[in-house]
């Protein structure tokens, strides 16, 4: 999970709210899934893998669920894109798997940086220092499924693979120049998507310069 930091809302949801219109009853989804996936750079709001501005590739997510909260069901802040979270209750994840209940911290939410509550696991699981929304991450959004377990084991074992090239290279321990600026790199990205579940990476060369 990463924070994720909002834009402009569409001209054409601002202009419905103000008609009076209900999310049931929008229909330029296409031009919210745009905006969405643009400002998430193409990563899903919770597990953070590859999503496209396609309604058969992505879920529009209401961070509080309009069934209980009508009056958040057009409010751009409470918007957010969600990847289509698998199938069966054991492979669900994310949105599919939260359907109506509450989500302690929205990673959209200004006040609060999401990435100081996350930590990740050597095993590919993530969790928080937060007990509760620790909870959540397993419960609600089902984050530590073993599909996503497994990515974000690949990812770790991508950064080992090069940490120990570094070290080989230079045949003594990698400065930590070498690790910020690998770090740096991953943070700056100007391209329009980020590379999939690229927070982990990101969190463990913090780890390596908080030595």
């Amino acid at each position: 999970m990463r924070t994720i930091a909002k834009g402009s809302e569409p001209d054409s949801l601002r202009n419905h709210r103000a008609v009076g219109g209900t999310y049931e009853d929008f229909r330029e989804t296409q031009d919210l899934r745009t905006s969405l996936v643009a400002e998430q750079r193409g990563l899903c709001c919770y597990c953070t893998c590859r999503i496209r501005a396609d309604g058969s590739a992505m879920k529009i997510e209401h961070w509080q669920p309009q069934s209980r909260y009508a009056n958040q069901q057009l409010v751009y802040a409470n918007l957010l894109a969600a990847c289509l979270g698998g199938q069966g209750y054991a492979d669900q994840h994310c949105d599919t798997r939260k359907g109506y209940r509450d989500l302690k911290f929205n990673p959209a939410d200004p006040r609060r940086k999401i990435e100081s509550l996350i930590s990740y696991g050597l095993d590919g699981t993530i969790s928080s220092r937060d007990e509760e929304f620790s909870g959540q991450l397993d419960d609600v959004l089902g984050l530590n499924i073993a599909k996503l377990v497994n990515s974000r084991k690949g990812i770790l074992n991508g950064l080992a693979d090069w940490l120990r090239h570094e070290k080989v290279t230079r045949r003594r321990s990698i400065p930590n120049v070498v690790i910020k600026r690998m770090r740096d790199k991953l943070l700056s990205q100007t391209h329009d998507d980020l590379e999939p579940f690229v927070q982990v990476t990101i969190w463990w060369l913090e780890q390596r310069l908080d030595r």
